[in-house]
């Protein structure tokens, strides 16, 4: 009942506003005969003439112009409101599935879109945790995250971060039963927590560089991870010894938790950057989100 009034109430306003059966039918897209029905059916169901009609022209009646004064505003509302909800389909809209390390996507990739997202509900977001280096173009991600110099030559990369600095630690515990090493090799001597990167197979050889010279320890302990939390909370409880990224336990190294060794061999490298390939057409909701992660320093 309710949906067949307001269906009336429509036809009605456009034969007032337009003082013609034919115009308004023309607006409507229906016929004329059947817009006079509807209008003659409508005054049948309030019990009162709306519409003075005459052979040259069509005009309301006092009940007619009382009833499109107050039925004007809140169908310009309801227009207004249906104009709105348009807006935002125009608005960046799709899904974005993008591969990353899990320290990238909690320093970088997170707090971005946690600030972003709200703003554009038509974005949805896809981030799956990944250490290996992989085919974004096989897998279907729009786009990956890994260091600088990770990034092949053909891809665009994007910097979403500022250089970085690995780190050695260990718990003032393991040191107090092991010497603190000074050079790389003497790690062949300790017990190491490893990474293990999942599409290699292989377990993750520790980078050093110093004066130009660079070195890749593959060192050795009891515990393998495919996670770089575990590998944190084993270094905290003191099985050995991690290489993790320097913002990740630089709040341990200020509270005395971790102790870092080999720090001159720790030198800084090109950070985190989003890439893809340079053939993508970008969306509008991916430009946005490429923007939104662009590194700007502080």
């Amino acid at each position: 009942m309710l949906r067949e009034t307001f269906s009336h109430l429509i036809a009605f306003q456009a034969v007032a506003r337009e003082r013609s059966f034919t115009r308004a039918a023309a607006q409507l897209g229906v016929s004329q005969s059947a817009l006079s029905h509807t209008v003659r059916d409508l005054e049948e169901r309030l019990g009162v003439r709306l519409l003075t009609r005459t052979t040259r022209s069509v005009a309301p009646t006092e009940a007619g112009e009382r009833l499109l004064g107050t039925l004007t505003p809140h169908l310009d509302e309801i227009e207004a409101g249906l104009a709105a909800i348009g807006e935002l389909r125009e608005k960046p809209a799709g899904t974005i599935r993008i591969t990353a390390g899990e320290h990238s996507a909690e320093t970088y990739v997170w707090p971005v879109l946690a600030k972003l997202l709200p703003d554009y509900p038509d974005i949805h977001v896809e981030v799956s945790i990944d250490y290996g280096l992989t085919d974004i173009v096989a897998e279907r991600f729009d786009a990956g995250v890994r260091s600088g110099e990770q990034v092949a030559k053909d891809m665009i990369a994007v910097r979403i971060g500022p250089d970085m600095r690995m780190a050695v630690v260990g718990s003032p515990a393991y040191f107090d039963g092991h010497p603190r090493p000074g050079i790389p090799q003497d790690l062949t001597a300790h017990r190491c927590i490893n990474l293990r990167l999942p599409t290699r197979g292989g377990l993750y050889a520790w980078e050093f560089e110093k004066a130009g010279r660079e070195l890749a320890v593959r060192v050795d302990g009891q515990l393998v991870f495919n996670t770089t939390p575990l590998i944190l909370h084993a270094a905290l409880d003191g099985m050995g010894l991690a290489y993790l990224p320097e913002t990740r336990v630089q709040p341990y190294l200020d509270d005395g938790r971790l102790v870092r060794v080999l720090d001159d061999w720790c030198e800084p490298f090109a950070g985190y950057h989003l890439y893809y390939p340079s053939r993508r057409q970008n969306s509008a909701a991916f430009a946005l989100v490429v923007d939104a992660l662009r590194w700007r320093a502080r």
